[in-house]
């Protein structure tokens, strides 16, 4: 019988973590893949700006920025090197 209640307490206690662990789990999944929509972005836009002379630094963070915030993170990288802050 105590066999069946350590398998009880070890269930909800996997129950709980899942449904604690979920939402920041799901928030940290949706971080990575902004991040990699983020390069393939700026990937994108250094291929045609090669063209146009404009190019943006191919790293971690401006993918980060411009897969949190989209086309306006675009916009702010390139005010930013405008103004030769980066």
């Amino acid at each position: 019988m105590s066999n069946l209640g350590a398998i009880i307490v070890i269930g909800i206690l996997i129950l709980l973590t899942v449904v604690i662990l979920r939402r920041p789990v799901g928030c940290l999944l949706r971080l990575v893949m902004n991040t990699i929509g983020g390069f393939i972005t700026l990937f994108i836009f250094n291929f045609i700006g090669q063209f146009f002379g404009i190019a943006l630094g191919f790293n971690l963070l401006n993918a980060v920025i411009v897969g949190i915030l989209g086309l306006p993170g675009v916009g702010l990288l390139l005010i930013l090197r405008w103004l030769h802050l980066i």
